[in-house]
């Protein structure tokens, strides 16, 4: 069943937003694959026209999330937890060197901007607003790969991730106190200015982060599996 979200202004990028939020839904496992994948259900759920969750179905087709079946419409690729953590592995190499660029140049005006983001994540799990946590950590990444003064390989690391779901992380066992103990070993590499140090931490995380996703992948697609079997011998 697909989350209702609040109604989104008519905008450029509305294609955009809904190919993120289908891409999260099928790395999240809440979409099966085989599962179809409506645009009319979609446009619905976001509170958007059809033509603009088309075009994002669309996209997804391209990239390989959904595959489009002659009278069956949109249907969800084949993904497995293999896949997700080799994504997770590639952003993790990409990640690692950009966290060691950062450690070299990082002044003590980029590493307090970093502290303090990383106290508002340990602000935002304790109250659990998951939300807010995934705001941040997003800053706390953003922060690091714009310090890196990388422009080609952090355009490399973005193909990455807009394969990598931004949301949902909220959902997944562990994913809060993990984002935030594995973020104290990045602060503590670039804070003494150790590049291997910091790329061993952010390398450890991205994969920490993936294998995470893939776990919490797996069992909601065994269980998928269980509650069909369920069904065909009731």
């Amino acid at each position: 069943m697909i989350s209702r979200k609040p109604q989104l202004r008519a905008r450029p990028q509305l294609s955009d937003e809904a190919s993120a939020y289908v891409r999260g839904l099928i790395m999240s496992g809440e979409f099966h694959p085989g599962a179809p994948v409506r645009p009319e259900v979609i446009g619905e759920a976001l509170g958007i026209s059809t033509t603009p969750a088309r075009e994002a179905l669309q996209t997804l087709r391209v990239e390989g999330f959904l595959d489009l079946v002659p009278r069956q419409g949109f249907l969800v690729a084949s993904l497995t937890g293999k896949d997700i953590r080799d994504l997770f592995q590639v952003q993790a190499l990409i990640g690692g060197e950009l966290a060691a660029r950062s450690a070299v140049i990082a002044g003590g005006e980029e590493i307090a901007e970093l502290d303090a983001l990383h106290h508002e994540m340990i602000a935002a799990a304790k109250r659990n607003d998951h939300a807010l946590l995934e705001e941040k950590n997003h800053a706390f990444h953003r922060e690091i790969n714009l310090l890196a003064d990388s422009r080609k390989i952090v355009w490399a690391l973005g193909l990455i991730t807009r394969y990598v779901p931004r949301q949902f992380y909220s959902t997944i066992h562990g994913w809060p106190q993990a984002t935030v103990d594995d973020h104290a070993d990045v602060l503590e590499g670039i804070r003494a200015k150790d590049p291997e140090r910091a790329r061993t931490a952010m390398q450890a995380h991205i994969a920490h982060a993936g294998e995470l996703l893939a776990q919490h992948f797996d069992e909601r697609m065994a269980k998928g599996s269980e509650a069909d079997a369920a069904a065909q011998s009731a």
